[in-house]
């Protein structure tokens, strides 16, 4: 099939949408609308920032070719950061789809799916729920704890509050953290080389870590020796082996270390009956009031996840008296 024919066959799938049809760009899922057809170009509004931008024909073309040109499809991130309507607009095209788990778009003789924004993206129309996360609930009493007292005088603050808001900030931090994990660990299956995806809060990428482990110890020597590498440049002491030695020996820890201690807080234990009397003392605060306190309630609640990276940002153990040298 020629561009010509499926440019002109695009064009009616375009006309043919209705007015308020929501596109959404592949991976960073910016939403946009076609609010012109033309002959020569397509006119689109970018919900995000309010801007209008044609997109021309001939840079369909382009892409249309590369599509066509490849048997695996073409990958998404090989195309510029302010293209990425392009393809999602080409997905009406009955012949073409986007496939986000590989990061491409292919050439489709079957049914294909579109780029079309459903009842269920928009963030409006999105039920809240109460997550089952330990994360959610300790956040909500950490968010209380803060509004309740001066954070920015802790010095004012009394010991036991402090004692509060440290256990509250050490779960908040452990359980966001296991979270963390848990979305980057779906979110890697998505991400494809170094192409930045966007929400509404930042960014992320796919990035590579090296990670070295040293081969067997006699495979290290005898690749040393084929150099002409002398094997004692590299032989040292095992701290496994020191350890074993103080076990069975009368040599002390200070005759083999050099010793520095420092002291830091460490949460020594959690009152949970205690924090899950508070947190449902907040649930029903929240269902029996009404007018202005419900708002204000339901507001707390619903900064609470913008909150909780700014939140999380705390470390725990931190030093906070001055380090003192160990006697030998």
């Amino acid at each position: 099939m020629s561009f010509r024919t499926s440019w002109h066959t695009l064009l009616e799938e375009l006309e043919d949408l209705p007015t308020e049809a929501t596109l959404l760009t592949p991976m960073s899922h910016k939403r946009f609308r076609v609010t012109d057809v033309q002959e020569h170009r397509i006119i689109i509004d970018v919900e995000e920032t309010g801007e209008t931008r044609p997109l021309q024909r001939e840079q369909f073309e382009s892409l249309y070719r590369r599509v066509t040109d490849e048997s695996g499809g073409f990958e998404l991130d090989r195309l510029p950061p302010d293209a990425a309507p392009y393809p999602a607009v080409l997905s009406l095209h009955p012949g073409f789809e986007i496939d986000e788990e590989a990061g491409s778009i292919v050439e489709q003789d079957g049914p294909t799916t579109t780029q079309l924004a459903s009842g269920d993206d928009s963030p409006d129309e999105t039920e809240r729920t109460e997550p089952d996360l330990d994360v959610y609930a300790d956040a909500l009493l950490l968010v209380d704890a803060l509004e309740r007292h001066t954070v920015t005088a802790l010095e004012e603050m009394e010991t036991d509050a402090l004692v509060n808001l440290y256990t509250l900030l050490s779960d908040v931090q452990r359980n966001a953290n296991a979270v963390r994990q848990d979305v980057a660990d779906v979110l890697l299956a998505r991400l494809h080389h170094d192409q930045p995806v966007s929400g509404s809060f930042g960014s992320v990428q796919r990035t590579t870590r090296r990670n070295r482990s040293l081969k067997d110890d006699a495979k290290v020597l005898e690749t040393l020796e084929e150099a002409g590498i002398d094997r004692e440049r590299v032989l040292g002491v095992d701290r496994d082996k020191v350890e074993a030695i103080l076990d069975v020996t009368e040599l002390s820890e200070s005759d083999m270390y050099d010793i520095e201690k420092s002291e830091y807080v460490r949460k020594a234990g959690v009152d949970e009956e205690r924090k899950e009397t508070r947190l449902q003392g907040l649930k029903d605060q929240l269902a029996a009031a009404d007018g202005d306190e419900a708002e204000e309630l339901r507001k707390e609640i619903e900064e609470l996840e913008s909150r909780i990276d700014e939140l999380t940002e705390f470390s725990s153990g931190t030093t906070f008296h001055t380090r003192t040298e160990g006697e030998s």
